[in-house]
Order: C-alpha cells, then sequence, then structure tokens
C-alpha cells in the first residue's frame, strides 16, 4: 500500500505524505492520530486496525475538525468520513469458500485461522466464506484460530493445535502471511503433504502471496487491492475540491497455479517499473536544484497541470459539454506526457553534460599535473645537490620552460574558449597576403618536421591572395592543426597543407597520413568535452574546439575527413572580400606573423647508457614522452630501465624481461595503468612484481582503485624525487625479504632475467600442482614446453640439483611452513605437501631434518 502511494506522489510533487505504522495496536493507532492532527495536517488517510468504539471516535473527532477523512481497508462504526476505499471482504470470502468446496470436491473439514476478530475484514471474510460453504453441507469448518494477521502469532496458535490441523484437509487463512506461518508448523510436522492451504492478498514481491503460490506454499490466494494508488487520488480530488465517490470498492480475483505465472510476471515489471520511476524521479529532483533551464520547464508542466485541473473544475459544471470536456481533457493529458518524456529526454542529455564534464575536469588535473610535475621535480632535483653540472643545469632548465610554455599555451586556450562562450571575443580582421601568412606558419615547423623525417609540404598555385582575416587567431587555428597533424603522424610520414580558392572562398586543408579517426571519433572531433576511444588530451580537445570557434567568427567553416589507419584532412574555408565582417571587425591594420613556439615538439633525448652496479631491473610505462625520459635519465643511475609508452607494449615487455618492479602511469592509451596492475597481477608468471601507481589522479577513491587492482604504492603527481626512489628501495627490499621466506631462495639466487623467468614458470607450475601425488616429471616437462632430457639438463645447470629433488625441496618447504604457520594435522599437511601417504611423509622428514614433523613444530613453537 505504501508503494503504490509513494508511487502515486510522484505526479503530485506539491502534496507530503506523512506515514505511521501502529503495528496492530489500536490504542497506538489512536495517539499517532492525534500527534499527526496535533502538526496540522490537511486531510487523514487511516486504515483502522479495528471497527471499535475507541478508534471510532478518534476518527470522528478528526473530522468534526473539517479534517477531511479518507478510510481504507476497513470500514469503521460510523458515517464521518469522506470516501471509503476497500475490497469487498464479503465477495472475497465468498469466492474463497466456492474454490474451497470445488477443490476439496465437496467434502473434507477446514481450519479457519482469522485475523483480528474485531476487524471488519476477519468478520466480513468469515461470513463470506460461511455463505459459500453452505452450498456444501459436507465441508465443514473444524476448527477457528486467531492468527491476529501476523505469521508469529499464527506459528504459535498452529503449533498449540497441531492435533486439529492433523484431522484437516485445508487451511484457510485470512491472510497469506499468516498461511506461511502455518505452513511452516505444519512441514515441521510433517503434516505439509496432507494439507492445502489458501490465503487472501496475493500480493506480488519476494515474500508474499503470488510468490508463496509460485514455490507451491499457498494453493491459491485472492488478490485484496491495497487501494494506495486509489487513497491518494481520492485524497487529491477532495484537496482540490472536487467531487469523490463516497464508497469505493475494489474487485479481486483468483490467484492460482493456473495464473500465477501470468501475474507474477506482469507484477515483478510493474515493481521494475514502480523503481525505474521513483529512480527518475529523485534524478529528476537533483537536476531541477542544478539546471535552470530543467527548472523553467519543470514550471511550464506545471502550469499546464493547473491549467487541466481548471478545465476538469469547470467541466464537472458544464454537463451539456461534458463529453466534449473530457475529450479536451484527454488531449491535454496526452499533451502532459509528451511533455513529461521531453523533460526525460532533456534530464538524459544534461545526465551526459555533466558526465562530460567531470571527466573534462579530471582531465584538466591530469594534463596541468603531468607539466607541473616536469616542472617541480627537475627543480627540486637541482636544489637538492650541492654541485651541478652545465649540461645537467641546461637539461633541466630546458625541460622546465618548455614546460611552462605548455601550461602557459593551455591556459590562454582555456580563457580563449571562455571568451568565445561568453561572448566577448571579438573579431580584429585586417586585409593580409594569406599565402605569405600560411607559408611562414609551416616554415616554423620545418625543423620538427626533419627531424622526425616527415614530409612537411606547403602546396599552392597562388603567388599571394589578399584576404580579410584576424592574424592572431588564425595563426592559433593553424597552430592547432599542424600540432593535432604531428602527434599522430608516425616518423617517415607526410603532412602537406594545401591552399586554392573554390566557389569565392579560400580552402586550407591539413593533409596527414597518420593513424586516422573512427567514424564516431570523427563526428564528436570538434567537440570540447569528448574523448572517444583514447585517453583524453586537453591541448587537442581544446585546440580544436577554439578553432572551430575562431573559424566561426570569420563566417568561415571547418570539417574533417578520415579513416581508421589512413590519416585525416582538416578542411578550411573562409570567405573573400569583407561584406562578411560588420564595421568594428574590420580593424584595418595588420597582424605580423611571429615565430611559434614549439615546446613540446622538441626531440627526445636519447635514454642514457645504464649504470654499473645496478640493483635491479625497472620497467617505466608512461605515455608522456618528456616524464618518461625524466624517469629514465633520473633513475638509471641506480637501475637497469626499460621503458614502454603503452600499457600494451608494456604488457610485452613484462613478459619479455620480468622486471623487478613496474612503474605506471594510470591514464594510458589502450590498455590503462589499471588495466595493466590488474593484468600483471592475475599472471602466475608475473604476479611477484611490485607495482607503483604514477598519476595525477590523487584523490581517496583514485588511491582505493589503484589498491583494489594490486598496485603495491600509489604516488600522485607533481611527485618529489626522493620519494619516488625511496618507494621503489623500500618495495623492491620487502619483496626481497618475502622471497627469501615463501619457498623463493632458488629463484632469488638466479641473477639472470630469463633465467629468473624460467625458474619463476617452473616453480609455479609445481606449487600448482603439489596436492597431485602423480604430478611429476614427465607432466612437468609437458607444461614447461621442453623434453624430459632438457628439463633434467636446465634444471641441473642452474640449480645444481636434479628435477626430483627441486620436488622434494619444495615439498619439504611447504611442509616446513604449514608445521609452523597452521593448526592441521599431520595426515593434512602430508597430502597438502604432496606426499603419498603420512608415514612416508614422517619417514621422509626425518632424513632430509634429523627431527620428526611432531619435534619440528614442537621446536618452532618454543623458539617463538
Amino acid at each position: 500500500m505504501l508503494n503504490e502511494m509513494n508511487r502515486e506522489l510522484t505526479f503530485h510533487p506539491n502534496y507530503t505524505l506523512l506515514y505511521e505504522d501502529a503495528g496492530n495496536s489500536t490504542a497506538r493507532q489512536i495517539s499517532q492520530i492525534q500527534a499527526l492532527v496535533d502538526q496540522g495536517i490537511d486531510l487523514l488517510i487511516v486504515s483502522p486496525n479495528e471497527t471499535s468504539t475507541p478508534i471510532t471516535q478518534a476518527v470522528e473527532a478528526v473530522f468534526k475538525k473539517g479534517i477531511p477523512v479518507v478510510v481504507i481497508d476497513r470500514k469503521i462504526e460510523t458515517e464521518s468520513y469522506n470516501a471509503y476505499i476497500g475490497a469487498d471482504n464479503v465477495a472475497i470470502g465468498r469466492m474463497a469458500g466456492a474454490y474451497i468446496g470445488n477443490l476439496l470436491k465437496g467434502k473434507g473439514r477446514i481450519v479457519e485461522v482469522w485475523g483480528l476478530p474485531g476487524s471488519s475484514p476477519a468478520q466480513e471474510r468469515h461470513r463470506g466464506l460461511r455463505e459459500a460453504l453452505a452450498h456444501y453441507p459436507q465441508v465443514q469448518i473444524s476448527k477457528e484460530l486467531n492468527g491476529q494477521w501476523e505469521k508469529d502469532t499464527a506459528r504459535r496458535v498452529a503449533a498449540a493445535h497441531l492435533a486439529d490441523l492433523r484431522t484437516a484437509d485445508l487451511v484457510f487463512t485470512h491472510n497469506d502471511v499468516m498461511g506461511l506461518g502455518v505452513y511452516e508448523i505444519s512441514k515441521a510436522a510433517g503434516l505439509d503433504k496432507q494439507l492445502r492451504f489458501v490465503g487472501i492478498d496475493a500480493l506480488p514481491g519476494p515474500n508474499a502471496g503470488m510468490q508463496f503460490i509460485s514455490k507451491g506454499i499457498l494453493t491459491a490466494s485472492f488478490l485484496y487491492p491495497t487501494g494506495g494508488q486509489e487513497a491518494i487520488e481520492t485524497a487529491v480530488r477532495i484537496l482540490e475540491g472536487k467531487s469523490v465517490k463516497r464508497d469505493n470498492i475494489l474487485n479481486s480475483i483468483q490467484v492460482d497455479a493456473s495464473n500465477i505465472r501470468a501475474l507474477k510476471a506482469q507484477t515483478d515489471k510493474l515493481l521494475d517499473q514502480q523503481y525505474d520511476i521513483e529512480k527518475q524521479s529523485r534524478r529528476i529532483d537533483e537536476l531541477t536544484h542544478t539546471y535552470s533551464t530543467q527548472r523553467n520547464t519543470l514550471y511550464i508542466t506545471l502550469g499546464s497541470l493547473v491549467i487541466v485541473l481548471v478545465l476538469g473544475a469547470w467541466a464537472l459544471y458544464l454537463v451539456r459539454e461534458k463529453q466534449a470536456a473530457y475529450r479536451k481533457l484527454e488531449k491535454q493529458n496526452a499533451e502532459i506526457l509528451e511533455q513529461k518524456d521531453k523533460i526525460e529526454a532533456v534530464s538524459k542529455q544534461a545526465r551526459l553534460a555533466t558526465e562530460d564534464k567531470l571527466r573534462f575536469y579530471s582531465y584538466i588535473s591530469h594534463e596541468f599535473n603531468t607539466p607541473l610535475s616536469l616542472i617541480l621535480t627537475p627543480t627540486e632535483d637541482l636544489l637538492t645537490k650541492k654541485t651541478v653540472s652545465p649540461h645537467e643545469l641546461r637539461s633541466s632548465l630546458s625541460l622546465v620552460q618548455k614546460n611552462a610554455h605548455r601550461l602557459l599555451r593551455l591556459v590562454n586556450q582555456m580563457l580563449d574558449l571562455r571568451k568565445t562562450d561568453a561572448g566577448k571575443l571579438a573579431l580584429k580582421a585586417s586585409e593580409q597576403d594569406i599565402v605569405a601568412f600560411v607559408r611562414d606558419i609551416v616554415q616554423d615547423f620545418r625543423r620538427k618536421a626533419d627531424k622526425q623525417r616527415i614530409d612537411l609540404q606547403f602546396i599552392t598555385a597562388r603567388p599571394e591572395l589578399m584576404v580579410w582575416f584576424d592574424g592572431e587567431k588564425l595563426d592559433k587555428v593553424l597552430f592547432n592543426l599542424l600540432s593535432n597533424a604531428f602527434k599522430y603522424t608516425p616518423k617517415g610520414g607526410l603532412i602537406h597543407v594545401l591552399l586554392d580558392v573554390r566557389d569565392n572562398q579560400v580552402m586550407i586543408q591539413v593533409q596527414d597520413n597518420g593513424e586516422g579517426m573512427t567514424p564516431e571519433e570523427q563526428a564528436h572531433a570538434f567537440d570540447l568535452f569528448f574523448s572517444g576511444t583514447k585517453p583524453f588530451n586537453l591541448g587537442n580537445g581544446l585546440g580544436l574546439a577554439l578553432s572551430r570557434e575562431f573559424v566561426n567568427l570569420h563566417q568561415g567553416y571547418i570539417d574533417v575527413q578520415s579513416e581508421k589507419g589512413k590519416g585525416a584532412t582538416f578542411t578550411m574555408l573562409l570567405p573573400l572580400g569583407s561584406a562578411h565582417l560588420a564595421p568594428e571587425e574590420r580593424e584595418g591594420t595588420p597582424v605580423a606573423h611571429s615565430p611559434v613556439i614549439l615546446p613540446e615538439l622538441d626531440e627526445v633525448p636519447e635514454k642514457p647508457a645504464p649504470a654499473s652496479g645496478q640493483k635491479g631491473t625497472l620497467l617505466v610505462v608512461e605515455d608522456h614522452d618528456d616524464l618518461r625520459q625524466f624517469l629514465v635519465s633520473r633513475l638509471s643511475d641506480e637501475y637497469e630501465i626499460l621503458a614502454e609508452p603503452t600499457g600494451e607494449k608494456g604488457w610485452e615487455r613484462i613478459l619479455e624481461a620480468v622486471p623487478d618492479l613496474i612503474i605506471s602511469d594510470i591514464m594510458l592509451p589502450g590498455l590503462d595503468g589499471l588495466q595493466l596492475t590488474q593484468r600483471t597481477k592475475a599472471d602466475f608468471r608475473t604476479s611477484h612484481i611490485p607495482v607503483i601507481l604514477l598519476t595525477a589522479k590523487g584523490q581517496m577513491e583514485h588511491r582505493i582503485d589503484g589498491t583494489r587492482a594490486g598496485a603495491d604504492a600509489y604516488i600522485a603527481k607533481p611527485f618529489n624525487t626522493v620519494h619516488l626512489i625511496e618507494t621503489i628501495r623500500t618495495t623492491l627490499a620487502n619483496r626481497e625479504k618475502w622471497q627469501r621466506r615463501m619457498n623463493a631462495d632458488f629463484v632469488s639466487q638466479s641473477g639472470n632475467r630469463q633465467e629468473k623467468k624460467f625458474l619463476n614458470e617452473l616453480t609455479a607450475h609445481i606449487e600448482q600442482n603439489l596436492t597431485d601425488t602423480n604430478y611429476g616429471v614427465e607432466q612437468l616437462s609437458r607444461d614447461m614446453g621442453l623434453s624430459r632430457v632438457q628439463l633434467y639438463r636446465k634444471v641441473q645447470a642452474l640449480l645444481d640439483m636434479n628435477i626430483t629433488d627441486y620436488f622434494a625441496q619444495i615439498r619439504l618447504k611447504r611442509a616446513k611452513y604449514l608445521l609452523k604457520e597452521s593448526t592441521k594435522t599431520m595426515a593434512e599437511i602430508a597430502y597438502e605437501a604432496g606426499f603419498s601417504s603420512p608415514a612416508y611423509f614422517t619417514t621422509f622428514f626425518k632424513q632430509h631434518t634429523q627431527q620428526t614433523p611432531s619435534e619440528y613444530r614442537r621446536s618452532s613453537s618454543v623458539n617463538a
């Protein structure tokens, strides 16, 4: 009932429901009614616990105060109420009696379990049952029990009257939950096969009548509509001054095995729809407080509802035009539903926009933190060193300058885009030679093209072409298009810039043969918050979005054509002449082109040579070239460094080299850092490798995600180099201690990377099959992809022992660990360590340790 009320109230947001549960206590219900009246309620909806005089008097007192009263479910002994809503309990009782008579084929004994004897539903259901059974004289009610509407009470009275249940053929309960209680007692007594159970309510849900029928607990039940929806509809009509029907009788149906599947499917779907409605309603409420456009739309809807209500009231007084008014009301309802669908569609768009913006803010943090790391970290390094070589100083300052320029350009682009959104970015056009202008910009990229062996050409058949444009803004547009082309064009590729005149417009095209775009990426290439299948890049995202705004200011057009793997072509069209420009947009003074600073396009320095005396091998997975090169340079004095720009290449290098530690960024193209960590920790060949996540996502929820993925440490950008190095040292030291304790002594002794990889796989295969006494050298050699002879020779060469002894050593280590760290029996330890019998285990253990297993366990306990 309460669910139906709440669902209906979602369509009446101006009303609030105050709800109290009396728990089958009449005295408590009377006090709750008085408390609600004291709160100043406008209308009382009451389901009387009983039809007794006290509750009747309490309801009459409310009615006499001028507060409307709607009575549901049970009647009271007074006419002091506005409307009654409920099922015909006498008719339901008759339906149940007729069904029971037919079910028992006109002969049998019935145990009837009442609700509260003082309530009208219980009395009327009993009377209807009696009337129906009068047509079946050989069907007798052998016992009447008082279940008080509650399952626990029904269980108690059933347990006390098992003798009556043993002689009965059927149990009829005034509601389904009491039927469940009697069923449970009957089942415990072994009577569930003898008795059949019929109840009333047939409510949907996981612990209600329809579920009991599906499980075979109840043979049948009779739907008792709660009237929650009708109660809210009636209450709203009363509060709005409309006439209502005084007695509203709800219909019932019989629910049994013949129709339960269809009804249950329908009710389950209704429950799902109700949940969806409530969820959408909550979402709409949240968006209402956030977006003024949504509030305006909601106000319009509320205004339409008021108009509909006024038309409805007016139609009640115009009897002659009743049919015409009714059709008009249907039309208004259809418009309201259409507006509701529009609101839901706008809400969905707003939700997607909010998600895009939140993702954009996250990417802003990432894009700003990376250059900040490359400014702060080299600076901190220089400050901590007593002496710095000129080459190192120049290299560090160059890195700081490069990333300071990058930050400045990002900030300027964001400010320009903000000005365009606010309509404050004005065009200052002048007539200039666009051929010379474009040639100068292309020439600025010549050094970068030569370094990457890219065929950069400016192609035009016109020696000059005078065009009205804003040099400052068009400079940024061409810079962004060329930067984007260089980012996605591989070494040895081509980038061509074409200029021509078409249909009284100057056409400028930037073509490349890089990786290209998917259809989705092409459709959203100029959208600020779209990242597609690649991690979002703030520089490119802002640059292309800003380029479109600048071209639009020129009354021009920009578009992109691309195919995945076949490059991209950006086409920009600008109108010739000055007729399209407003007088204030024609400045008249040309802006000279100044050389473009390309800090992020400098060539990445060569990887430094590894230093001698390194303590291990580290793998750095970082897509940012400068940061990756800085980490390689900073850590190579102490470790052998491997570096990869993507998660996929990082995983291949992990399998190939089996490094001692992995440092990875989270936001990587394709396979990201979290996925790489999960894959590393899930593979038995690499699960022992520590992982340090190095990322701009420093919030607590991101740290939790990294820990869940299996990361050993999580360091946020911008980071302190000393902290990073000490974390690496501590992590490797702890891993070495763990290896020495956990059967990894032989693996730790090997210094060669390939030998370490082989021993890791060998040990993993043995440990995975340790409990299988039939697992031997033959199966192990097949798992390792070697012949038996090759396996013997390789193990002998690496460990100076044969493979059988290595099997024995691993079993012995496992047994020692279980004897120390567990309380398992000797037999359990023997089988878990791979020994064929406890006796053999004891003999083997004593031969190798000069102690029996029991003596070893006692000595370990004393030492501990």
